[in-house]
């Protein structure tokens, strides 16, 4: 395989603009000549209802139809990474309250992007879900809720990825007319250009949670 097929062009500008900048700091007259590739064009795919269902349906007959159902329902509805799901603890989650706690906590390998913690929710049927995964979970011998190298054998040749998810909750979020500020804090993205988040748009735990209830889960 030639090494320009290992990586995403995306992958070897940044190295590339990485290296620059190293050179330059170090006053190489030639690092100036390094032109990066131009930046593809990335056009993100539409997650539909019917993918999602058609990704549960795919893992009928698996044993593990329980633990990739709870998956798929609690990162399509939620909105976490995937590096965030396969970060999670049974204590994470508080099914009363359809509540899910990201957490970055080093020390208990646990991390965010941003390097903060945060809360989100989830759907009735993704909690339906879990509630069935966990009492599977309590009697199986897993002990991790979803191992990344357990989940990424299972979704090889699925309709969809893990990472997939998340897109699938933007998305949706945007087709209700969902406000795009609490969209950013529930996805945990960066806040450091955004004034209003960051000076003005300060909601409680409840008013997060009624304002997600309305978007995702209307009656």
């Amino acid at each position: 395989m030639k090494l320009k097929d290992k990586h995403s062009l995306s992958y070897y500008r940044k190295q590339l603009l990485q290296i620059r900048k190293f050179l330059q700091y170090l006053d190489v007259e030639w690092a100036k000549r390094l032109v990066p590739p131009n930046e593809v064009l990335y056009l993100p795919k539409r997650i539909s209802d019917e993918v999602i269902a058609k990704t549960i349906q795919s893992f009928e007959g698996n044993r593990y139809y329980l633990q990739c159902k709870s998956l798929i329902l609690l990162g399509a509805s939620c909105g976490a990474r995937a590096e965030e799901l396969y970060q999670l603890r049974p204590q994470d989650l508080d099914l009363e309250n359809r509540t899910i706690h990201i957490n970055h906590d080093p020390k208990n390998h646990q991390s965010t992007k941003t390097k903060t913690s945060r809360i989100a929710f989830f759907t009735p049927e993704a909690k339906e879900a879990l509630e069935a995964y966990l009492a599977f979970y309590k009697q199986s011998n897993l002990d991790i809720l979803y191992s990344q190298s357990h989940i990424t054998r299972l979704f090889r040749g699925a309709p969809i990825q893990v990472k997939d998810l998340r897109k699938y909750f933007s998305q949706t979020w945007d087709r209700q007319s969902g406000p795009t500020g609490i969209k950013k804090q529930l996805m945990g993205h960066s806040l450091r250009s955004d004034v209003d988040c960051q000076h003005y748009n300060c909601q409680s735990e409840e008013d997060l949670k009624k304002i997600y209830d309305k978007i995702m889960s209307p009656k």
